[in-house]
């Protein structure tokens, strides 16, 4: 359970760290050394590539403080109930205090609601960074990747719907070759009717079952098939 909360935690800052810099920056100097501007760092994978590796040692080393010293587990308290962080997270430690004990009862919808916001935030965070990866963009095209995608090749042809218009993800219509897409789209339809009839298979016979033989001469019924 306290691992459940702390990668919710982490993983709501991230979500929120991916929205926020598409609107607003820090002004002045991430690496004054290197001339490095807050917003010369990309939003999203591309700035794990723009951090210096003095960044990400200062990183490891707040971590491992939090780790340790401010955010550890306390004692005898609920999950994730930590001694330098008080009511609604604030940081207690930062002026050398202590909280009290979480009380479980009179916090009891709040601590549910922090468990429930960690768990959707931990699944956002994954889509996030695959749509990330996938588009290589943080921009419009990230959230609404139909919608902002430029006009590509048989953009008018059936199956093109929103949000993702024309589902090619690997790019093989990319030529616009209007031979082999039509293969491919033939392909597409025939796999689709047999996989509709593939699922009615599945449910149909746990309900009803034809009556008589399906082999006669084995004395084998519709009902003895698994």
């Amino acid at each position: 359970r306290m691992a459940e909360i702390k990668n919710g935690r982490v993983a709501m800052w991230a979500c929120m760290g991916y929205i926020v810099p598409e609107y607003y920056r820090f002004p002045g100097y991430l690496s004054p050394s290197q001339n490095l501007e807050f917003k010369d760092v990309p939003n999203g994978l591309a700035a794990l590539s723009k951090v210096p590796g003095e960044g990400w040692a200062q990183i490891g080393i707040f971590i491992a403080f939090l780790e340790l010293f401010a955010l550890r587990q306390g004692e005898g308290r609920l999950p994730g109930d930590t001694v330098g962080c008080g009511k609604l997270g604030l940081p207690v430690f930062l002026v050398g205090g202590k909280s009290s004990p979480c009380d479980p009862v009179a916090n009891e919808r709040s601590l549910n609601a922090e468990i429930n916001n960690g768990r959707l935030a931990m699944v956002a965070i994954v889509g996030m960074i695959s749509q990330n990866g996938f588009l290589g963009t943080t921009g419009p095209s990230m959230w609404l990747p139909g919608a902002a995608l430029p006009q590509r090749a048989f953009e008018k042809e059936l199956g093109v719907t929103m949000p993702m218009r024309y589902w090619d993800p690997l790019g093989l219509a990319s030529d616009g070759e209007s031979e082999a897409f039509q293969r491919r789209r033939m392909a597409e339809i025939k796999n689709g009717r047999v996989a509709m009839w593939a699922c009615m298979g599945y449910i149909v016979p746990e309900y009803y079952r034809f009556p008589g033989y399906l082999s006669p001469s084995q004395n084998l019924e519709f009902k003895d098939v698994p």
